[in-house]
Protein backbone atom coordinates (compact mmCIF):
# COMPACT_ATOMS: atom_id res chain seq x y z
CA UNK A 1 0.00 0.00 0.00
CA UNK A 2 1.35 3.41 -0.92
CA UNK A 3 2.45 5.77 1.82
CA UNK A 4 0.22 8.51 0.44
CA UNK A 5 -2.83 6.36 1.17
CA UNK A 6 -2.09 5.92 4.87
CA UNK A 7 -2.41 9.66 5.50
CA UNK A 8 -5.97 9.90 4.22
CA UNK A 9 -8.66 11.15 6.59
CA UNK A 10 -11.80 9.10 7.27
CA UNK A 11 -14.42 9.75 4.63
CA UNK A 12 -17.46 9.58 6.92
CA UNK A 13 -16.05 10.53 10.31
CA UNK A 14 -17.87 13.24 12.19
CA UNK A 15 -15.87 14.96 14.89
CA UNK A 16 -18.93 15.15 17.13
CA UNK A 17 -19.51 11.38 16.95
CA UNK A 18 -17.55 8.75 18.82
CA UNK A 19 -15.75 6.30 16.56
CA UNK A 20 -16.88 2.68 16.77
CA UNK A 21 -13.91 0.41 17.44
CA UNK A 22 -13.20 -2.64 15.31
CA UNK A 23 -10.38 -5.10 15.92
CA UNK A 24 -8.53 -6.82 13.09
CA UNK A 25 -6.54 -9.98 13.81
CA UNK A 26 -3.79 -10.17 11.20
CA UNK A 27 -1.63 -7.57 9.46
CA UNK A 28 -1.41 -9.19 6.01
CA UNK A 29 -2.55 -7.63 2.75
CA UNK A 30 -6.26 -8.20 3.29
CA UNK A 31 -6.21 -7.26 6.99
CA UNK A 32 -4.38 -4.00 6.22
CA UNK A 33 -6.67 -3.16 3.27
CA UNK A 34 -9.84 -3.83 5.25
CA UNK A 35 -8.52 -1.85 8.22
CA UNK A 36 -7.62 1.06 5.98
CA UNK A 37 -11.07 1.04 4.37
CA UNK A 38 -12.73 0.99 7.80
CA UNK A 39 -10.50 3.80 8.97
CA UNK A 40 -11.60 5.85 5.95
CA UNK A 41 -15.25 5.20 6.80
CA UNK A 42 -15.00 6.44 10.36
CA UNK A 43 -14.12 3.36 12.42
CA UNK A 44 -11.44 3.24 15.06
CA UNK A 45 -9.24 0.32 14.04
CA UNK A 46 -6.95 -1.67 16.30
CA UNK A 47 -4.79 -4.46 14.90
CA UNK A 48 -3.87 -7.64 16.71
CA UNK A 49 -0.50 -9.13 15.80
CA UNK A 50 1.87 -11.76 17.21
CA UNK A 51 4.73 -9.26 16.68
CA UNK A 52 3.25 -5.76 17.20
CA UNK A 53 6.61 -4.06 17.02
CA UNK A 54 7.39 -5.64 13.63
CA UNK A 55 4.16 -4.55 11.89
CA UNK A 56 4.40 -1.80 9.29
CA UNK A 57 2.47 -0.23 6.39
CA UNK A 58 -0.62 0.06 8.58
CA UNK A 59 -3.21 2.87 8.29
CA UNK A 60 -2.39 6.07 10.08
CA UNK A 61 -4.07 6.26 13.48
CA UNK A 62 -4.47 2.50 13.87
CA UNK A 63 -3.09 0.82 17.00
CA UNK A 64 -1.07 -2.38 16.82
CA UNK A 65 -1.25 -4.53 19.95
CA UNK A 66 -0.92 -8.15 20.90
CA UNK A 67 -3.92 -10.37 20.19
CA UNK A 68 -5.06 -10.38 23.80
CA UNK A 69 -4.77 -6.60 24.22
CA UNK A 70 -6.41 -5.85 20.87
CA UNK A 71 -9.37 -8.18 21.59
CA UNK A 72 -10.20 -6.15 24.70
CA UNK A 73 -10.62 -2.96 22.63
CA UNK A 74 -13.67 -4.08 20.65
CA UNK A 75 -16.49 -6.62 20.61
CA UNK A 76 -16.20 -7.02 16.81
CA UNK A 77 -13.08 -8.86 15.66
CA UNK A 78 -12.15 -9.44 12.04
CA UNK A 79 -10.21 -12.71 11.85
CA UNK A 80 -7.94 -12.17 8.82
CA UNK A 81 -5.82 -15.25 9.49
CA UNK A 82 -5.51 -18.55 7.63
CA UNK A 83 -7.30 -21.56 9.12
CA UNK A 84 -4.09 -23.43 9.91
CA UNK A 85 -3.21 -20.66 12.40
CA UNK A 86 -6.54 -20.67 14.29
CA UNK A 87 -5.17 -22.80 17.15
CA UNK A 88 -3.76 -19.83 19.07
CA UNK A 89 -7.30 -18.48 19.47
CA UNK A 90 -8.09 -21.15 22.06
CA UNK A 91 -5.69 -19.35 24.43
CA UNK A 92 -7.98 -16.29 24.16
CA UNK A 93 -11.21 -18.15 24.98
CA UNK A 94 -12.03 -15.99 28.00
CA UNK A 95 -11.21 -12.73 26.24
CA UNK A 96 -13.22 -13.63 23.13
CA UNK A 97 -16.30 -14.95 24.94
CA UNK A 98 -19.46 -13.20 23.75
CA UNK A 99 -17.66 -11.29 21.00
CA UNK A 100 -18.44 -11.25 17.28
CA UNK A 101 -15.81 -12.99 15.16
CA UNK A 102 -15.94 -12.18 11.45
CA UNK A 103 -14.24 -14.95 9.48
CA UNK A 104 -12.88 -13.65 6.16
CA UNK A 105 -10.73 -16.65 5.21
CA UNK A 106 -10.71 -18.66 1.98
CA UNK A 107 -9.23 -22.03 1.06
CA UNK A 108 -6.86 -23.09 -1.71
CA UNK A 109 -9.34 -25.49 -3.32
CA UNK A 110 -13.04 -26.35 -3.25
CA UNK A 111 -14.14 -28.47 -0.26
CA UNK A 112 -10.62 -28.55 1.15
CA UNK A 113 -11.92 -29.42 4.63
CA UNK A 114 -14.97 -31.42 5.81
CA UNK A 115 -16.52 -28.31 7.34
CA UNK A 116 -16.24 -24.63 6.46
CA UNK A 117 -13.61 -22.44 8.11
CA UNK A 118 -16.33 -20.42 9.82
CA UNK A 119 -17.99 -23.54 11.28
CA UNK A 120 -14.59 -24.79 12.43
CA UNK A 121 -13.98 -21.45 14.12
CA UNK A 122 -17.38 -21.66 15.84
CA UNK A 123 -16.53 -25.17 17.11
CA UNK A 124 -13.14 -23.96 18.32
CA UNK A 125 -14.66 -21.02 20.23
CA UNK A 126 -18.22 -22.01 21.22
CA UNK A 127 -18.73 -18.89 23.35
CA UNK A 128 -18.43 -16.51 20.37
CA UNK A 129 -20.77 -15.38 17.59
CA UNK A 130 -19.12 -16.29 14.29
CA UNK A 131 -20.17 -14.48 11.11
CA UNK A 132 -18.83 -15.26 7.63
CA UNK A 133 -18.23 -12.18 5.48
CA UNK A 134 -15.80 -10.26 3.22
CA UNK A 135 -14.21 -13.40 1.71
CA UNK A 136 -15.63 -12.56 -1.73
CA UNK A 137 -13.88 -9.17 -1.78
CA UNK A 138 -10.19 -8.93 -2.64
CA UNK A 139 -7.57 -6.72 -1.02
CA UNK A 140 -7.08 -5.03 -4.40
CA UNK A 141 -10.80 -4.17 -4.60
CA UNK A 142 -10.68 -2.60 -1.12
CA UNK A 143 -7.62 -0.53 -2.03
CA UNK A 144 -8.85 0.52 -5.48
CA UNK A 145 -12.42 1.27 -4.48
CA UNK A 146 -15.65 -0.73 -4.59
CA UNK A 147 -16.45 0.41 -8.13
CA UNK A 148 -13.38 -1.39 -9.51
CA UNK A 149 -14.65 -4.85 -8.54
CA UNK A 150 -17.70 -6.72 -7.30
CA UNK A 151 -19.56 -4.81 -4.58
CA UNK A 152 -21.41 -7.84 -3.23
CA UNK A 153 -20.45 -9.26 0.17
CA UNK A 154 -22.05 -12.59 1.10
CA UNK A 155 -22.85 -12.75 4.82
CA UNK A 156 -24.06 -15.65 6.97
CA UNK A 157 -24.24 -16.43 10.68
CA UNK A 158 -26.39 -18.09 13.34
CA UNK A 159 -26.85 -15.02 15.56
CA UNK A 160 -29.14 -12.49 13.88
CA UNK A 161 -27.96 -9.51 15.96
CA UNK A 162 -24.29 -10.26 15.30
CA UNK A 163 -25.00 -10.72 11.62
CA UNK A 164 -26.90 -7.44 11.46
CA UNK A 165 -23.97 -5.54 12.98
CA UNK A 166 -21.64 -6.98 10.34
CA UNK A 167 -24.15 -6.09 7.61
CA UNK A 168 -24.17 -2.51 8.90
CA UNK A 169 -20.37 -2.41 8.59
CA UNK A 170 -20.58 -3.73 5.04
CA UNK A 171 -23.04 -0.99 4.09
CA UNK A 172 -20.90 1.68 5.74
CA UNK A 173 -17.96 0.57 3.59
CA UNK A 174 -20.04 1.24 0.47
CA UNK A 175 -20.52 -2.46 -0.34
CA UNK A 176 -23.69 -4.48 -0.87
CA UNK A 177 -24.41 -7.15 1.75
CA UNK A 178 -26.33 -10.30 0.78
CA UNK A 179 -27.71 -12.28 3.71
CA UNK A 180 -27.22 -15.97 2.95
CA UNK A 181 -28.80 -17.28 6.15
CA UNK A 182 -27.22 -19.43 8.85
CA UNK A 183 -23.61 -20.50 9.19
CA UNK A 184 -24.45 -23.66 7.25
CA UNK A 185 -24.10 -21.52 4.09
CA UNK A 186 -20.47 -20.70 4.92
CA UNK A 187 -19.08 -23.63 2.94
CA UNK A 188 -20.87 -22.53 -0.20
CA UNK A 189 -19.70 -18.95 0.36
CA UNK A 190 -16.11 -20.12 0.79
CA UNK A 191 -16.31 -22.17 -2.41
CA UNK A 192 -17.71 -19.24 -4.40
CA UNK A 193 -14.40 -17.33 -4.96
CA UNK A 194 -12.70 -20.57 -6.02
CA UNK A 195 -15.07 -21.23 -8.91
CA UNK A 196 -13.57 -20.42 -12.31
CA UNK A 197 -16.33 -19.36 -14.72
CA UNK A 198 -18.75 -22.12 -13.63
CA UNK A 199 -21.46 -21.11 -16.12
CA UNK A 200 -18.96 -20.76 -18.96
CA UNK A 201 -17.52 -24.29 -18.86
CA UNK A 202 -20.27 -26.00 -20.85
CA UNK A 203 -20.40 -23.32 -23.61
CA UNK A 204 -16.60 -23.22 -23.91
CA UNK A 205 -16.18 -27.01 -23.96
CA UNK A 206 -19.03 -27.40 -26.44
CA UNK A 207 -17.77 -24.68 -28.78
CA UNK A 208 -14.22 -26.09 -28.59
CA UNK A 209 -15.50 -29.58 -29.48
CA UNK A 210 -17.53 -28.19 -32.39
CA UNK A 211 -14.56 -26.19 -33.68
CA UNK A 212 -12.23 -29.17 -33.58
CA UNK A 213 -14.73 -31.49 -35.26
CA UNK A 214 -15.66 -29.00 -38.00
CA UNK A 215 -12.06 -28.01 -38.61
CA UNK A 216 -10.97 -31.57 -39.34
CA UNK A 217 -14.20 -32.17 -41.25
CA UNK A 218 -13.41 -29.24 -43.54
CA UNK A 219 -9.77 -30.31 -43.86
CA UNK A 220 -10.93 -33.68 -45.19
CA UNK A 221 -13.25 -32.04 -47.73
CA UNK A 222 -11.17 -29.02 -48.79
CA UNK A 223 -7.54 -30.14 -48.38
CA UNK A 224 -7.25 -33.93 -48.41
CA UNK A 225 -9.89 -34.58 -51.10
CA UNK A 226 -8.31 -32.24 -53.74
CA UNK A 227 -4.90 -33.75 -53.07
CA UNK A 228 -6.12 -37.34 -53.41
CA UNK A 229 -8.06 -36.79 -56.65
CA UNK A 230 -6.15 -33.94 -58.29
CA UNK A 231 -2.77 -33.75 -56.53
CA UNK A 232 -3.59 -30.12 -55.69
CA UNK A 233 -1.91 -28.46 -52.75
CA UNK A 234 -4.76 -26.63 -50.98
CA UNK A 235 -3.10 -26.34 -47.57
CA UNK A 236 -3.22 -22.53 -47.76
CA UNK A 237 -6.95 -22.82 -46.97
CA UNK A 238 -6.06 -23.74 -43.39
CA UNK A 239 -5.46 -20.07 -42.52
CA UNK A 240 -8.56 -18.25 -43.81
CA UNK A 241 -10.97 -20.38 -45.83
CA UNK A 242 -11.51 -23.23 -43.38
CA UNK A 243 -11.78 -21.03 -40.26
CA UNK A 244 -14.28 -18.89 -42.15
CA UNK A 245 -16.39 -22.01 -42.62
CA UNK A 246 -15.98 -23.22 -39.05
CA UNK A 247 -16.77 -19.94 -37.26
CA UNK A 248 -20.18 -19.18 -38.85
CA UNK A 249 -21.19 -22.82 -38.54
CA UNK A 250 -20.38 -22.87 -34.82
CA UNK A 251 -22.07 -19.48 -34.33
CA UNK A 252 -25.34 -20.64 -35.92
CA UNK A 253 -25.36 -23.96 -34.05
CA UNK A 254 -24.72 -22.24 -30.69
CA UNK A 255 -27.40 -19.63 -31.39
CA UNK A 256 -29.89 -22.44 -32.04
CA UNK A 257 -28.77 -24.18 -28.85
CA UNK A 258 -29.67 -21.02 -26.91
CA UNK A 259 -33.35 -21.50 -27.76
CA UNK A 260 -33.49 -25.29 -28.00
CA UNK A 261 -33.75 -25.92 -24.21
CA UNK A 262 -36.77 -23.60 -24.01
CA UNK A 263 -38.50 -25.62 -26.73
CA UNK A 264 -37.61 -28.90 -25.01
CA UNK A 265 -38.96 -27.53 -21.72
CA UNK A 266 -42.24 -26.58 -23.43
CA UNK A 267 -42.59 -30.07 -24.94
CA UNK A 268 -41.89 -31.61 -21.53
CA UNK A 269 -44.53 -29.44 -19.87
CA UNK A 270 -47.08 -30.36 -22.52
CA UNK A 271 -46.28 -34.04 -22.09
CA UNK A 272 -46.53 -33.89 -18.31
CA UNK A 273 -49.50 -31.56 -18.26
CA UNK A 274 -48.03 -29.50 -15.40
CA UNK A 275 -45.33 -26.96 -14.66
CA UNK A 276 -44.88 -28.14 -11.06
CA UNK A 277 -42.37 -30.89 -11.80
CA UNK A 278 -38.66 -30.23 -11.98
CA UNK A 279 -36.85 -30.46 -15.28
CA UNK A 280 -33.98 -32.96 -15.57
CA UNK A 281 -30.72 -31.67 -14.11
CA UNK A 282 -29.04 -31.49 -17.54
CA UNK A 283 -31.88 -29.35 -18.91
CA UNK A 284 -31.78 -27.05 -15.87
CA UNK A 285 -28.04 -26.53 -16.31
CA UNK A 286 -28.46 -26.01 -20.05
CA UNK A 287 -31.08 -23.30 -19.48
CA UNK A 288 -28.84 -21.54 -16.96
CA UNK A 289 -26.03 -21.42 -19.55
CA UNK A 290 -28.09 -19.84 -22.33
CA UNK A 291 -26.67 -16.36 -21.84
CA UNK A 292 -23.11 -17.65 -22.01
CA UNK A 293 -23.91 -19.77 -25.07
CA UNK A 294 -25.29 -16.70 -26.80
CA UNK A 295 -22.25 -14.57 -26.02
CA UNK A 296 -19.87 -17.28 -27.25
CA UNK A 297 -21.96 -17.55 -30.42
CA UNK A 298 -21.71 -13.78 -30.87
CA UNK A 299 -17.93 -14.02 -30.58
CA UNK A 300 -17.77 -16.60 -33.39
CA UNK A 301 -20.13 -14.50 -35.52
CA UNK A 302 -17.85 -11.51 -35.01
CA UNK A 303 -14.85 -13.58 -36.12
CA UNK A 304 -16.79 -14.63 -39.22
CA UNK A 305 -17.41 -10.95 -40.08
CA UNK A 306 -13.71 -10.09 -39.67
CA UNK A 307 -12.57 -13.05 -41.75
CA UNK A 308 -15.08 -12.17 -44.47
CA UNK A 309 -13.85 -8.57 -44.64
CA UNK A 310 -10.28 -9.66 -45.41
CA UNK A 311 -11.30 -11.91 -48.32
CA UNK A 312 -10.72 -9.23 -51.04
CA UNK A 313 -7.10 -8.68 -49.95
CA UNK A 314 -6.15 -12.38 -49.96
CA UNK A 315 -3.48 -13.37 -52.47
CA UNK A 316 -5.54 -16.31 -53.75
CA UNK A 317 -8.57 -14.12 -54.43
CA UNK A 318 -6.53 -11.40 -56.15
CA UNK A 319 -4.72 -14.03 -58.24
CA UNK A 320 -7.99 -15.63 -59.27
CA UNK A 321 -9.60 -12.30 -60.24
CA UNK A 322 -6.50 -11.32 -62.20
CA UNK A 323 -6.57 -14.58 -64.17
CA UNK A 324 -10.27 -14.23 -64.94
CA UNK A 325 -9.71 -10.67 -66.18
CA UNK A 326 -6.78 -11.71 -68.38
CA UNK A 327 -8.71 -14.66 -69.79
CA UNK A 328 -11.65 -12.44 -70.71
CA UNK A 329 -9.32 -9.88 -72.28
CA UNK A 330 -7.48 -12.49 -74.36
CA UNK A 331 -10.62 -14.24 -75.57
CA UNK A 332 -12.52 -10.98 -75.96
CA UNK A 333 -15.45 -12.52 -74.16
CA UNK A 334 -17.43 -11.23 -71.25
CA UNK A 335 -19.64 -13.21 -68.90
CA UNK A 336 -23.27 -12.22 -69.10
CA UNK A 337 -24.96 -10.50 -66.16
CA UNK A 338 -27.33 -12.73 -64.16
CA UNK A 339 -30.09 -10.90 -62.35
CA UNK A 340 -31.00 -13.98 -60.30
CA UNK A 341 -27.40 -14.40 -59.17
CA UNK A 342 -27.21 -10.72 -58.23
CA UNK A 343 -30.43 -11.03 -56.24
CA UNK A 344 -29.13 -14.11 -54.43
CA UNK A 345 -25.79 -12.46 -53.68
CA UNK A 346 -27.33 -9.23 -52.38
CA UNK A 347 -29.95 -11.12 -50.37
CA UNK A 348 -27.26 -13.29 -48.81
CA UNK A 349 -25.24 -10.23 -47.75
CA UNK A 350 -28.29 -8.25 -46.56
CA UNK A 351 -29.57 -11.14 -44.43
CA UNK A 352 -26.12 -11.53 -42.91
CA UNK A 353 -25.88 -7.83 -42.04
CA UNK A 354 -29.35 -7.73 -40.47
CA UNK A 355 -28.75 -10.99 -38.59
CA UNK A 356 -25.43 -9.75 -37.21
CA UNK A 357 -26.98 -6.42 -36.17
CA UNK A 358 -29.70 -8.16 -34.16
CA UNK A 359 -27.07 -10.56 -32.82
CA UNK A 360 -25.14 -7.56 -31.47
CA UNK A 361 -28.34 -6.13 -30.01
CA UNK A 362 -28.98 -9.39 -28.14
CA UNK A 363 -25.43 -9.36 -26.78
CA UNK A 364 -25.65 -5.74 -25.63
CA UNK A 365 -28.99 -6.20 -23.86
CA UNK A 366 -27.62 -9.23 -21.99
CA UNK A 367 -25.05 -7.03 -20.23
CA UNK A 368 -26.11 -6.25 -16.62
CA UNK A 369 -25.60 -2.50 -17.09
CA UNK A 370 -28.14 -2.55 -19.94
CA UNK A 371 -30.55 -5.26 -18.78
CA UNK A 372 -31.00 -3.44 -15.45
CA UNK A 373 -32.43 -0.41 -17.28
CA UNK A 374 -35.31 -2.31 -18.91
CA UNK A 375 -38.26 -4.05 -17.32
CA UNK A 376 -38.92 -7.77 -17.48
CA UNK A 377 -41.32 -7.57 -20.43
CA UNK A 378 -38.92 -5.47 -22.51
CA UNK A 379 -36.02 -7.80 -21.74
CA UNK A 380 -38.10 -10.88 -22.62
CA UNK A 381 -39.23 -9.26 -25.89
CA UNK A 382 -35.63 -8.57 -26.96
CA UNK A 383 -34.18 -11.91 -25.85
CA UNK A 384 -37.08 -14.08 -27.00
CA UNK A 385 -38.95 -12.43 -29.89
CA UNK A 386 -35.97 -10.64 -31.45
CA UNK A 387 -33.83 -13.67 -30.64
CA UNK A 388 -35.97 -15.88 -32.86
CA UNK A 389 -35.94 -13.21 -35.58
CA UNK A 390 -32.14 -13.26 -35.37
CA UNK A 391 -32.12 -17.04 -35.69
CA UNK A 392 -34.46 -16.88 -38.69
CA UNK A 393 -32.30 -14.25 -40.43
CA UNK A 394 -29.06 -16.15 -39.79
CA UNK A 395 -30.63 -19.41 -40.97
CA UNK A 396 -31.97 -17.69 -44.09
CA UNK A 397 -28.50 -16.19 -44.65
CA UNK A 398 -27.04 -19.71 -44.70
CA UNK A 399 -29.84 -21.12 -46.90
CA UNK A 400 -29.40 -18.38 -49.51
CA UNK A 401 -25.63 -18.89 -49.40
CA UNK A 402 -26.11 -22.54 -50.28
CA UNK A 403 -28.63 -21.80 -53.03
CA UNK A 404 -28.58 -24.34 -55.83
CA UNK A 405 -25.47 -25.99 -54.45
CA UNK A 406 -27.61 -28.02 -52.04
CA UNK A 407 -28.58 -30.28 -54.96
CA UNK A 408 -25.21 -30.23 -56.75
CA UNK A 409 -23.40 -33.62 -56.59
CA UNK A 410 -20.01 -31.84 -56.72
CA UNK A 411 -20.73 -30.25 -53.34
CA UNK A 412 -20.78 -33.66 -51.67
CA UNK A 413 -17.18 -34.80 -51.61
CA UNK A 414 -16.82 -38.37 -50.43
CA UNK A 415 -20.58 -38.12 -49.77
CA UNK A 416 -19.80 -35.52 -47.09
CA UNK A 417 -22.08 -32.45 -47.21
CA UNK A 418 -20.60 -28.94 -46.93
CA UNK A 419 -20.24 -27.43 -43.45
CA UNK A 420 -23.12 -25.02 -44.00
CA UNK A 421 -25.46 -27.99 -44.46
CA UNK A 422 -24.43 -29.30 -41.04
CA UNK A 423 -25.02 -25.83 -39.60
CA UNK A 424 -28.66 -25.88 -40.76
CA UNK A 425 -29.72 -29.16 -39.13
CA UNK A 426 -30.38 -27.89 -35.58
CA UNK A 427 -31.70 -24.38 -36.49
CA UNK A 428 -34.16 -25.69 -39.10
CA UNK A 429 -35.37 -28.46 -36.79
CA UNK A 430 -35.79 -25.95 -33.96
CA UNK A 431 -37.71 -23.46 -36.10
CA UNK A 432 -40.08 -26.16 -37.35
CA UNK A 433 -40.83 -27.33 -33.79
CA UNK A 434 -41.26 -23.71 -32.63
CA UNK A 435 -43.70 -23.09 -35.47
CA UNK A 436 -45.76 -26.06 -34.29
CA UNK A 437 -45.67 -24.84 -30.67
CA UNK A 438 -47.00 -21.37 -31.56
CA UNK A 439 -50.03 -22.81 -33.36
CA UNK A 440 -53.13 -21.52 -31.47
CA UNK A 441 -54.37 -24.90 -30.27
CA UNK A 442 -50.99 -25.89 -28.80
CA UNK A 443 -49.99 -22.42 -27.60
CA UNK A 444 -53.28 -22.08 -25.70
CA UNK A 445 -52.71 -25.36 -23.85
CA UNK A 446 -49.11 -24.44 -23.03
CA UNK A 447 -50.16 -21.01 -21.75
CA UNK A 448 -52.76 -22.59 -19.45
CA UNK A 449 -50.15 -24.99 -18.04
CA UNK A 450 -47.72 -22.13 -17.39
CA UNK A 451 -50.51 -20.24 -15.61
CA UNK A 452 -50.96 -23.10 -13.15
CA UNK A 453 -53.45 -25.45 -14.83
CA UNK A 454 -52.71 -29.15 -14.38
CA UNK A 455 -54.07 -32.03 -16.42
CA UNK A 456 -54.37 -34.34 -13.39
CA UNK A 457 -56.22 -31.70 -11.39
CA UNK A 458 -58.75 -31.31 -14.20
CA UNK A 459 -59.27 -35.07 -14.36
CA UNK A 460 -59.74 -35.22 -10.59
CA UNK A 461 -62.36 -32.48 -10.72
CA UNK A 462 -64.29 -34.40 -13.38
CA UNK A 463 -64.12 -37.56 -11.30
CA UNK A 464 -65.39 -35.71 -8.24
CA UNK A 465 -68.40 -34.46 -10.20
Amino acid sequence: MEDTCTDEFPLTMNSSEKEEAVCVFGTGDFGRSLGFKMRQCGYSVVFGSRNPQMSSLLPSGAEVLSYSEAAQKSDIIIVAIHREHYDFLTELTKVLKGKILVDVSNNLKVNQYPESNAEYLAQLLPGTHVVKAFNTISAWALQSGALDASRQVLVCGNDSKAKQRVINIVRTLGLTPLDQGSLMAAKEIENYPLQLFPMWRFPIYLSAALCIFLFFYCVIRDVIYPYVYGKKNETFRLAISIPNRVFPTVALILLALVYLPGVLAAILQLYRGTKYRRFPAWLDHWMLCRKQLGLVALGFAFLHVLYTLVIPIRYFVRWKLKNITLTQAMTNKDSSFSTSTAWRSDSYVALGILGFFLFLLLGITSLPSVSNTVNWREFRFVQSKLGYVTLILCTAHTLVYGGQRFLSPSSYRWYLPPAYVLALIIPCTLLVIKFVLIMPCIDKALTRIRQGWERKSALNRKTDI
